[in-house]
């Protein structure tokens, strides 16, 4: 249902009868989002998105999309992206990148020309999506087309809407060289090249695709990389297909100041009745919890179901259909928890996500910190919270070092000043949420611990929701029998804190599921 209705909205024209409205009308904001927000967004020089000389109907887009003042990427990129400089940027996840090279982008195109013009890289399926309704949504008064193609969706469907014109396309570096190499789709026009999470995309396995698409463009072309990482070989990418790019870099630290850091020491087999602690004790508005396979992700959002809260899971193994209605639901607010791999660490933004929850600890400072800057997007709280078995103890070290900041043993009960709104409803909710009758009782609702669903049937699809044991006599959030999550060890030689006995609804595994979560 959510590929059809994305596919549906890449072959509506952008913009309608609103284009023809009076110049003299002012563009109405939406309610403002009255939370804090730390230095990582507000640290700017006082710039208006007026002062960039933008378009009126691409400022009314900006405007009508409840942006108010340019962030510090925003403001160092607009002015020099503008121009048609090659730029070189690099800031943190979820300070405002994507709108960064999106509205000068969306300024530069000439609707006029039945020609491609822009194309705009991702490494994920989930990211382009989100990436294109970013453009329809800034671009809605131009008469702008924009067109998202991945895998895992039909190329014939593909071939169809470009029959029509297309000024901007967005989509994964396999598919749109495919729509290249047959000529489907012609970028000898197209001047604009981008490349968002350019440290993925400049990998191993995407760099020859990479280096074939710039090859379909024209000489003249304004390159465009942004990431909050960058690899050794983006410099050699960057002298051999870039002209004096301008380098920007706004990382004077690498994590997130909005996020607050803990660790956990846990045996693994009692993961899954920490996690359940953790559920009855923070006030959860959404949660992304990360493993580290895929076979890993469907077995605990089966365990997180058994304990009674309601959650949707998504791997790359999943059908695409299936993954792009998990990640619509979720974004809407549908469900409070998502088990997911790493396919969701790069670029992804919602809102109203405050925890995230390392089940397994990831292996690299890189993934750690796309992982994490799920939560406190756009300068605000969130909490990401590690569970640390005796050999990631080394990892946790190295992370720490790597990325310059310290990881706090978890604390008796963490503050919820530091992850959580008293105001939950200024939170901002794509528009499609809006009065919608599809939230489940209580999910909607962002107070209190985590919610309990009604008795629900697993789905294939990657949503889970069903009642707990607790749930069927009327009580609510499993209880823990005054036991509490902390473990004050850096090293210990085992796990305390309320870890006695074996999980509830979370029996001993045989050899056979080794890689079950235990």
């Amino acid at each position: 249902m959510a590929s059809a209705l994305v596919d549906q909205a890449a072959k509506m024209k952008i913009g309608d009868s609103t284009s023809a409205k009076s110049e003299t009308e002012k563009p109405k904001a939406p309610g403002r989002d009255t939370r804090p927000q730390t230095e990582d967004v507000t640290a700017t020089k006082g710039l208006e998105f007026e002062d960039f000389v933008l378009k009126r109907d691409l400022l009314k887009g900006i405007h009508a999309a409840g942006f108010e003042k340019p962030s510090p990427i925003q403001e160092e990129t607009i002015p020099v992206a503008l121009t048609g400089r090659d730029i070189l940027a690099r800031a943190k996840n979820g300070t405002g990148k994507t709108a960064a090279f999106i509205i000068p982008t969306l300024e530069k195109i000439e609707p006029e020309k039945q020609k491609t013009q822009a194309l705009i890289i991702v490494p994920t399926r989930e990211l382009a999506l989100q990436t294109s309704q970013v453009c329809k949504t800034l671009g809605q008064h131009l008469g702008i087309n924009v067109m998202v193609t991945t895998g895992g969706t039909g190329l014939k469907d593909d071939i169809i809407r470009l029959h029509e014109t297309v000024h901007i396309i967005v989509g994964t570096p396999g598919r749109i060289a495919d729509l290249a190499r047959k000529e489907v789709v012609k970028l000898d026009e197209c001047t604009t090249f981008v490349m968002d999470e350019a440290d993925k995309l400049l990998s191993p396995e995407f760099t020859p695709t990479i280096e074939q698409l710039l090859g379909f463009h024209p000489k003249e072309r304004q390159v465009m990389l942004f990431s909050a990482t960058f690899p050794i070989i983006v410099k050699s990418f960057k002298d051999k297909h870039m002209t004096n790019p301008y380098e920007i870099n706004l990382m004077d630290e690498l994590t997130l100041r909005g996020i607050t850091q803990y660790y956990c020491f846990v045996e693994e087999k009692q993961k899954v009745h920490c996690l359940n602690t953790l559920f009855s004790k923070l006030q959860i508005n959404q949660s992304i919890i990360f493993c580290n396979s895929t076979n890993r992700v469907e077995l605990l959002a089966k365990k997180i179901t058994e304990l009674g809260y309601s959650c949707f899971y998504s791997h790359a193994k999943m059908l695409q259909h299936n993954r792009n209605r998990v990640f619509h639901d979720f974004r809407n607010g549908v469900c409070r928890n998502l088990v997911c791999s790493d396919l969701l660490t790069r670029g992804i933004d919602i809102q109203a996500v405050n925890v995230v929850i390392n089940f397994d600890f990831p292996k690299n400072a890189e993934t750690y910190l796309h992982r994490i800057g799920r939560s406190g997007r756009f300068g605000h709280l969130g909490v990401a919270i590690n569970l640390i078995n005796w050999d990631d103890r080394f990892n946790l070290y190295k992370i720490e070092q790597e990325l310059g900041t310290e990881i706090a043993a978890i604390p008796q009960s963490i503050d919820k000043k530091l992850y959580a709104y008293d105001s939950p409803e200024n939170i901002p909710r794509p528009a499609s949420n809006l009065g919608s009758e599809r939230q489940a009782s209580g999910q909607g609702q962002q107070g209190g611990p985590n919610q309990r669903p009604n008795r629900g049937l697993s789905n294939s699809n990657g949503s889970y929701s069903g009642q707990g044991r607790n749930q069927a006599n009327g009580r609510g959030p499993q209880q823990t029998n005054g036991t509490n999550y902390q473990n004050n060890s850096r090293y210990p030689g085992q796990s305390n804190g309320g870890q006695r006995g074996s999980s509830r609804g979370y029996p001993q595994q045989s050899r056979q599921t080794s890689s079950t979560p235990q």
